[in-house]
This record gives C-alpha cells, structure tokens and sequence, in this order.
C-alpha cells in the first residue's frame, strides 16, 4: 500500500535492524524494556507466517522504514468472523504529523478485510494524547476499561 511517499509493506528478514530501532523506541515511549530473547522470539513470530500468530508492517518514508504495526488475527465468540487486534502501532516521532500512523492502521485495516475481517481494535494508555488524536479521527473510542492480572 502506497498513501502519498508512503509505502507500507510486510515485514521481512532484510527488516531487522530498523524493526529492533523502532520497536525499541516504542517500548521507551511506555517505559518498557524487554531481553534480546524476546525481540528475537517476536521477530521470528511476525515472519513465522503460521496461522494464529503476529503480522507485521513497515512504513517507509522516501525509502527509509519509520514506522510499524503488529497485528493478530484471532476468533470472538460474538460473531462468526474473526476480529483484527492491532497490538503496536509506532511512527518515529521525527515524522509525526506526515500520515504514518494513519497509514499503517488503515493498512492494518485493509489487511483484515481482505481476510474477511470486517474491523480491528486496539488499545492505548490514557497519557498516549497524540496518538488520541489520531485515534479518535479514524476509529470510535469504546467504553471498554482494560483490568490484567499476572501471577
């Protein structure tokens, strides 16, 4: 998918360098630091190519990746297609503003409705105002409260 000198395409091999740079940008951006083992296991994921498991995109602008998105395919009981749960979604702050992070959500979106998945949904922390912005001028905000328990 192409919008304007945007050029949106599915994560490869070749991709991994730029992929760790700007997955590791995302998981500054909420305070997150992982181990090599779990960049390495989800980059070997997103290609696996394995039904039920990640996808990834990148975004290039004029040639260089500045973006990505991570999404899943997966079954609700609520009806019989599947759903799309896109689960990061970046845009490296230098380019903020040029119509990346539209881009791959729109790409994620397409993705989806080619398989047969008539929509997506994401979630983002409350602090996250410019990708709000965003959000709320592409999709509608639900009144869904995330609650997570761990061991």
């Amino acid at each position: 998918m192409v919008t304007a000198d945007i050029l949106i395409r599915p994560l490869s091999e070749d991709d991994h360098a730029d992929w760790h740079r700007l997955w590791t940008a995302y998981l500054e951006f909420y305070e997150t630091k992982l181990p090599e083992d779990v960049f390495q296991t989800a980059f070997s994921r997103l290609l696996s190519g394995q039904p039920g498991e990640y996808q990834g995109l990148i975004a290039e602008l004029d040639g260089r990746p500045v973006g990505l998105a991570h999404f899943l395919f997966h079954r609700i009981l609520w009806s019989v297609e599947d759903t799309c749960y896109l689960m990061d979604l970046y845009a490296d702050p230098a380019i903020r503003g040029k119509g990346v992070g539209r881009a791959l959500i729109e790409a994620v979106h397409a993705t989806a409705r080619s398989a047969g998945i008539p929509g997506i949904y994401w979630q983002t922390q409350e602090f996250n105002y410019k990708g709000r912005m965003l959000y709320d001028k592409v999709a509608e905000k639900t009144p869904f409260i995330v609650y997570e328990k761990n061991s």
